[in-house]
């Protein structure tokens, strides 16, 4: 929407300016509502567990923000030929991840579409004292990772059939945990800004952070934590073209150490869904925010960097 004219409404408080997570629209000094929408083609064989990774990836938007959802629309794109049976286990696996997140289905929509496509529309609540951005980070700050990557790569895997049960089980159990508890983790200590890892991967998240707050990053590539036996994928080649898209895109705000092959960079440009949070939080609150995640039990809690003052670069550092 860059570039297309809008009348100002200061009430709109987080609009399309930065490629921020979710739209966030002022009611009253208490109360402010997120609005997202998000649908995925499916990257899992199981109808049920499809629907709980594309509920799990919109409702995401709203936990990146710091807010709450309340309620959701079903967005469904349909192959004319798909069995009803198989529809009605995609609506309740997403149901299932809306009813878990404390927010209810009112209704939805549906098209007919040659790729099956899944999602929703989310709407949640959000203190507007407590919006949290991909803006707003200061130099000195710590970022925490709070999933593993490596969705993109082991989907590739799973496409090209050389995916064992066991790394498809621990995928599936990271896109289909809420970020609930990391959200709420956040929001209880307080921090400076964050945004959920998906599509653009781990480095094209943080340039955007990067990009808005004004300020630098340095990532600790061997402190981000992978999904076991994602690297023994991607050293076997099984990176999707978005991956590589995605470290393209940025090229020129990266500094990477000379000892991080290609491996490692795609690594942390590979395209995620329904990843972790990334989070800046000031040096001072950090452990808190870790024992916090630690103890709501969130797949990771990982420190991988820092804000610098380097405006407009991310260092990549080999440690």
């Amino acid at each position: 929407m860059a570039g297309l004219a809008q009348p100002c409404d200061p009430a709109l408080i987080v609009g399309t300016e930065t490629g921020d997570d979710a739209g966030v629209y002022l009611l009253d000094e208490e109360r402010a509502i997120v609005v997202t929408a998000d649908f995925i083609t499916p990257v899992a064989d199981e109808p049920y567990l499809f629907g709980q990774v594309a509920a799990a990836n919109a409702l995401s938007d709203v936990y990146a923000m710091g807010g709450r959802p309340l309620v959701a629309l079903a967005l469904c794109a349909f192959p004319k030929a798909l069995d009803p049976g198989v529809a009605r286990e995609i609506l309740e696996g997403g149901q299932s991840k809306v009813i878990e997140a404390g927010a209810r289905i009112a209704g939805g929509h549906t098209v007919k579409n040659e790729e099956l496509l899944y999602g929703l529309s989310v709407t949640g609540t959000v203190h507007p004292a407590r919006v949290l951005r991909n803006v707003g980070a200061r130099a000195g700050d710590v970022l925490v990772l709070t999933k593993p990557l490596g969705i993109g790569i082991i989907t590739t895997a799973i496409k090209a059939q050389v995916a064992d049960d066991a790394i498809v089980e621990r995928a599936l159990r990271v896109m289909t945990m809420l970020n609930r508890a990391a959200s709420e983790a956040m929001v209880a200590v307080g921090v400076h800004g964050a945004t959920d890892v998906t599509g653009f991967g781990l480095l094209g998240h943080l340039a955007e952070l990067v990009r808005g707050s004004g300020v630098g990053a340095r990532v600790r590539a061997r402190q981000v934590p992978l999904i076991e036996g994602t690297r023994a994928l991607a050293e076997r080649g099984l990176i999707p073209g978005g991956s590589r898209r995605n470290l393209d895109s940025v090229a020129e705000l990266l500094r990477f150490a000379p000892t991080l092959g290609e491996v490692d960079q795609l690594l942390l440009a590979d395209a995620q869904t329904s990843g972790g949070l990334l989070i800046a939080v000031a040096p001072d609150r950090a452990d808190q925010l870790i024992a916090r995640l630690r103890a709501a039990g969130t797949l990771a809690a990982a420190v991988v960097g820092e804000i610098t003052d380097a405006v407009g670069t991310i260092e990549v550092v080999d440690a």
